[in-house]
């Protein structure tokens, strides 16, 4: 917004370097990955707020992308998130057992000769993917819940991985219905209102 430029394609790049910049420093430098996270959102949203103050009066849209906002969905995010889920769901259908030996069993993923490395970072590429494309959608502020939650409610009923990630999903759609008919009726922003759909469907 500082800038003039396109807020969607500059938080693609900076969300690229941020996940690399997690990976990087969790891997290469032995610091906690939850300290890394905290300490790159903690930077992002200074930043975000240091531009704001300096460029005053052209924030008012910034609102969809903090909250999310559904009526700010184009055809054009929906097009882009579904060749993200068609990708997502080819890739792991091909690279299903890579994937997972590298995201629970390092050491053996390694003996087996499968590239760790490239696996983690690829990983990370498509989360910050994900993450922004949904932007619109929940907002910045709530993004994290709607990545967590629904597993975290899932793995109460099963912990075999296959039936976790359908009911996840299974989850997640149903919450994001019930958040979007109660953002409707009550004129509240649609993030807030899945998130808490999906806290509900957790307890």
């Amino acid at each position: 917004v500082f800038f003039n430029l396109n807020p969607i394609l500059s938080a693609l790049v900076f969300s690229i370097f941020s996940a690399f910049g997690i990976e990087w420093l969790t891997s290469r430098q032995n610091i906690r990955e939850d300290s890394a996270i905290g300490s790159l959102w903690s930077f992002g949203m200074a930043i975000g707020i240091i531009f704001m103050y300096l460029k005053p009066g052209t924030t008012q849209g910034l609102e969809s992308y903090l909250f999310g906002n559904i009526l700010a969905i184009t055809s054009t995010d929906i097009l882009w998130l579904s060749l993200l889920a068609i990708t997502l769901i080819c890739i792991f259908a091909l690279f299903k057992h890579q994937i997972l030996y590298t995201a629970f069993d390092e050491d053996f993923a390694k003996t087996r000769n499968i590239p760790v490395t490239f696996i983690k970072y690829a990983m990370m590429l498509f989360i910050a993917i994900t993450i922004v494309l949904s932007i619109r959608i929940v907002g910045i502020v709530m993004l994290m819940s709607i990545l967590t939650i629904p597993q975290m409610t899932a793995n109460l009923f099963t912990s075999n991985f296959s039936k976790m990630i359908l009911l996840s999903i299974l989850i997640n759609f149903m919450s994001c219905i019930l958040g979007l008919l109660a953002s409707t009726f009550l004129n509240v922003p649609s993030g807030a209102s899945i998130i808490f759909m999906q806290v509900i469907v957790f307890f």
